[in-house]
C-alpha cells in the first residue's frame, strides 16, 4: 500500500530525540557519500589532520545572551535588522537556515575590537521583517545586495555559513572590486553541491529532501512542526542547546506562516539541476572560488557535516591563497560548539590581511 503524506511526515518527524538520532549521521554520511560514492564511518569523518586546531581555554564559556543592540534599515521596502559594532575595516557576517545574527554572538567580539563587525538578519529571519515574497535564493540575494548598497559598505570581508555562503560568494563573484576577502564554513558549494540526484545523497538524506519538496509533507514538517528549529538545529550541535538559546532561535518563527523562509531554503538546495537559479549560482560560485586569488579562510570543525576529508582535500587543492583552520569540535552549527576557536581564527587571519591599497 502506498504511504500517505501524513504517514511519510510522521515517519520522519517522530519525537525530537528520535529524529535527532536519525538525522545526525545521515547528514554527515550524505556529504561524504556524495563526494566519494562510499560511506564514511564516524572514525573516518573525524580523521582529518587537526594540527591547526585552536586550543580551548578555561575562559571559553558559551554565552546564551545577545549583548548587541540591533539596528534596522529599509531595503527594497522592508526592514532589515542587523548588528553593527566596532570601527575599522568592514566584516560582514551572513548566516543561513534557520539561524540569524544570534548565531555569531560569541564570535563578533573577537572581530569588533579593530574592525566594523556587521551581522545581518536575512529577510524574514531574525528580527528582519516578514515579506510577501517566495523566499527563493534570488529573493534573498536581492536583499543582501540592497543591504550592502544601502549601508554603503566598501572593501568588505565576508564571513559566511550554510546558505550565507552561497549568498556571500555570489556577491563577491559579481562585485569583486568591493570584496577584500572571504571566510567560509560549512558551505553549500562544489564539490558537495549541486547533488546530481536524491539517490546520490543516500537513501535517508535523499528521502528527507524529497519530503521537504513534497506538497503537504514539507509544509507539515516545517510550517506546522518547526522542523528546522526544533529538530534539525539542536541535532547538529554536539553540546545541545539551552532553553534560552532555543527560545532565541524560536522567536522569529512562532507561527506557521513565519516559518516560510525555513521551508523554502531546503527547497532551494540544488538537486538534479533544480531549482535552476540556485543551481547556477552554486556552480558559478564554485568556479569563481577556483579562479579568484582573493584571500580565503576555510574554518572547519571536527567532524563537521559538509566537510568530510574529500571536501577538505578538494578545497586545499583548488582554492588559491587559502588558509585552513580547525575551530574545535562541532557539527554543522559549530558556532554553538566552538565559537571561541572560530573567533580567534578569524581575528588572527583578519589582522594579517594585506592593507587596503
Amino acid at each position: 500500500m502506498r504511504e500517505t503524506k501524513k504517514q511519510s511526515t510522521d515517519r520522519w518527524l517522530g519525537t525530537a530525540s528520535a529524529t535527532n538520532e536519525k538525522l545526525r549521521w545521515p547528514l554527515l554520511l550524505g556529504a561524504a557519500a556524495l563526494l566519494s560514492g562510499c560511506a564514511y564511518s564516524e572514525t573516518n569523518l573525524s580523521s582529518a589532520p587537526s594540527d591547526q586546531t585552536i586550543a580551548a581555554t578555561d575562559e571559553d564559556t558559551i554565552s546564551a545572551s545577545f549583548p548587541f543592540e540591533k539596528k534596522a534599515i529599509q531595503v527594497n521596502g522592508h526592514k532589515i535588522a542587523y548588528v553593527d559594532v566596532g570601527e575599522g575595516p568592514v566584516v560582514l557576517f551572513i548566516h543561513g537556515n534557520p539561524t540569524s545574527s544570534y548565531l555569531w554572538r560569541n564570535v563578533i567580539p573577537y572581530v569588533s575590537d579593530n574592525h566594523r563587525a556587521i551581522a545581518i538578519d536575512l529577510i524574514g529571519m531574525g528580527d528582519s521583517e516578514q515579506a510577501d515574497i517566495g523566499y527563493t535564493f534570488g529573493d534573498h540575494a536581492a536583499y543582501v545586495d540592497g543591504f550592502i548598497r544601502e549601508l554603503g559598505l566598501e572593501d568588505v570581508t565576508l564571513v559566511v555559513h550554510d546558505w550565507g555562503s552561497v549568498l556571500g560568494m555570489r556577491y563577491a563573484r559579481l562585485n569583486e572590486d568591493n570584496v577584500r576577502a572571504i571566510a567560509f564554513m560549512e558551505a553549500v558549494m562544489p564539490p558537495a553541491f549541486p547533488a546530481p540526484s536524491y539517490e546520490a545523497m543516500g537513501p535517508e538524506l535523499g528521502e528527507v529532501f524529497r519530503n521537504f519538496r513534497t506538497d503537504g509533507v514539507g509544509e507539515e514538517m516545517v510550517l506546522e512542526n518547526n522542523f528546522f528549529v526544533e529538530q534539525m538545529l539542536p541535532s547538529l550541535v554536539i553540546r545541545g542547546l539551552t532553553q534560552e538559546e532555543l527560545e532565541a532561535y524560536r522567536a522569529p518563527f512562532m507561527t506557521p506562516d513565519s516559518r516560510r523562509p525555513t521551508l523554502q531554503w531546503p527547497r532551494e538546495v540544488p538537486i538534479g539541476g533544480e531549482p535552476a537559479e540556485a543551481t547556477a549560482a552554486v556552480l558559478a560560485n564554485g568556479e569563481w572560488m577556483t579562479q579568484t586569488d582573493k584571500p580565503k579562510l576555510f574554518v572547519r570543525a571536527e567532524p563537521g557535516t559538509l566537510t568530510p576529508p574529500p571536501v577538505i582535500a578538494y578545497y586545499e587543492a583548488n582554492f588559491s591563497n587559502m588558509e585552513t583552520r580547525v575551530a574545535g569540535p562541532g557539527l554543522h552549527f559549530f558556532q554553538e560548539d566552538s565559537p571561541h576557536g572560530l573567533g580567534r581564527a578569524l581575528s588572527d587571519w583578519l589582522d594579517r590581511l594585506p592593507s587596503e591599497e
